[in-house]
């Protein structure tokens, strides 16, 4: 799998990440690094714990790091979460969560794909 197979797997936009990041090498530096990130295991764990401040961090950072890699699909819905996280939990939470964690395991499966594992 290509890199721009990845981003497309993962309804991400990769003209938009080698523009900003200029380097096709360097895009693929961030793409595989973003696995290793712990945000997602926290948005996960602070959820579970009904800690929706850190929760709120957690889907914040999420968001951005995956706005200034492309990631649209996983930025959007994280951007969605967050905003509803800001005041704390509210009914449509729950579903937004469903919906990051959905497009947080298709993402994640496009870069492993990438990586050959």
């Amino acid at each position: 799998m290509t890199l721009q197979e990845c981003y497309a797997a993962m309804g991400g936009s990769y003209d938009d990440a080698i523009a900003r990041l200029r380097s096709e090498k360097l895009v693929q530096k961030f793409v595989l690094k973003f696995l290793n990130d712990g945000s997602y295991d926290l948005l996960c764990r602070s959820i579970e714990a009904q800690d929706y401040g850190e929760a709120f961090r957690a889907a914040h950072t999420i968001k951005g790091v995956c706005q200034n890699l492309s990631f649209n699909k996983l930025a959007d819905s994280s951007a969605r979460l967050t905003e509803t996280l800001r005041d704390g939990w509210n009914e449509s939470a729950g579903a937004l969560v469903e919906e990051v964690k959905a497009d947080y395991l298709v993402t994640a499966e496009a870069i492993r794909a990438f990586a050959g594992e």
